[in-house]
């Protein structure tokens, strides 16, 4: 993030007003500045580069009104909300929110998150999962809030151990996946497919089938 950026209220401000314009009667502007202002600060701790962080922070804001939202909502539907955590957001949990983002369509929605966010998402599991199908090039990694803990019906956790946030009440499963950070992309292939198959299984313990026919 540039200097320019946290210090300029104006730009501040801009965007809010932007974002405001998806939660018109929602959301205050207020409100929306002062969630924007918290997730440019999370984005930017100990990040080596900031010139993206102005463009993740606003989709990372979005995120999290959506949540916030739908939790202060009555349910009107059963679509269920799953939230994919590791350490880095980096790898597996990227992978598997693109298996199901993939496989079940607008029939869940799908979150991810990390304890200790990395710069961007590993360069060999965007290759791993383009063999199959499935872009995750534009998913970035973020840390997990209040808001989208709430939010989630089943927390996956994989690898983040004692780090991982515990609420009482929620679905948690833990996976034993080995993290492809730092291994060559054919290393990374079995875990890619590991990761599909332990989705699909979620998928139907939450009986929601493949959204494509013979996926």
């Amino acid at each position: 993030m540039t200097a320019e950026f946290t210090t300029d209220r104006d730009r501040i401000q801009n965007t809010a007003l932007r974002i405001h314009g998806d939660f018109r009667g929602t959301f205050s502007v207020e409100t929306i500045e002062r969630l924007l202002a918290d997730s440019i600060e999370q984005l930017s701790n100990g990040a080596a580069t900031t010139a993206f962080v102005p463009l993740l922070a606003e989709r990372f804001t979005k995120e999290r009104l959506r949540a916030v939202a739908k939790v202060e909502r009555p349910k009107t539907n059963n679509k269920p909300t799953v939230l994919f955590l590791c350490v880095h957001n980096a790898g597996r949990s990227q992978m598997a929110a693109g298996w199901l983002q993939h496989l079940a369509g607008d029939q869940v929605d799908v979150l991810s998150g990390g304890s200790a966010p990395a710069e961007q998402v590993n360069a060999s599991a965007i290759e791993s999962m383009n063999e199959v199908g499935i872009d995750i090039a534009s998913s970035y990694p973020k840390p997990w809030t209040q808001e989208t803990l709430k939010f989630a019906d089943v927390v996956v956790t994989m690898g983040c151990g004692d780090a991982c946030p515990v609420i009482p009440g929620k679905r948690y499963v833990d996976w034993e996946i080995d993290d492809p950070a730092s291994k060559a992309l054919a290393e990374i292939r079995p875990i890619r497919d590991d990761i599909e198959q332990r989705v699909r299984r979620l998928m139907s313990e939450l009986s929601i089938g493949p959204e494509q026919q013979g996926v």
